[in-house]
């Protein structure tokens, strides 16, 4: 889905995954922290990487054999890419916690670079069948 990088596009974004993913079917804890995953890198690509008039993309699909879910977030911004900051943020910052409100929740995380001057944010929810006895 092609989403415009405004806060109402970060916010379209997240209700769509809610959405989404309820009609896949997944468990309610794997749908809140995918809404928070892409509440927060849709919410960064709205800040960060975009330039006027670009939009960002948001992907949600299952790897290979379902075990897990993907959700990727790309915008026009390849030039800045997300890394952590030296310092943590202070406690009254307020910005500079996206990537730990990314790695809370998810199971793993990158960047793909793309075509100039793409980038995709990705993260992966593992996706456990409920009577393995590992909890989500």
């Amino acid at each position: 889905m092609r989403l415009s990088p405004t806060p109402r596009g970060a916010r379209l974004a997240r209700l769509f995954t809610g959405a989404h993913l309820s009609d896949w079917d997944l468990p309610y804890g794997v749908v809140t922290n995918a809404e928070h995953l892409v509440a927060e890198l849709a919410a960064n690509a709205a800040t960060h990487g975009r330039p006027p008039g670009r939009d960002f993309l948001i992907d949600l699909r299952t790897t290979e054999g379902d075990s897990a879910l993907r959700i990727e977030v790309t915008d026009t911004r390849g030039d800045r890419l997300p890394s952590p900051r030296a310092q943590p943020p202070s406690s009254d910052s307020e910005s500079g916690r996206g990537l730990l409100l990314v790695e809370a929740p998810a199971d793993r995380r990158g960047v793909t670079p793309g075509h100039v001057p793409r980038k995709t944010v990705w993260a992966e929810l593992d996706l456990v069948p409920e009577n393995s006895g590992r909890p989500r």
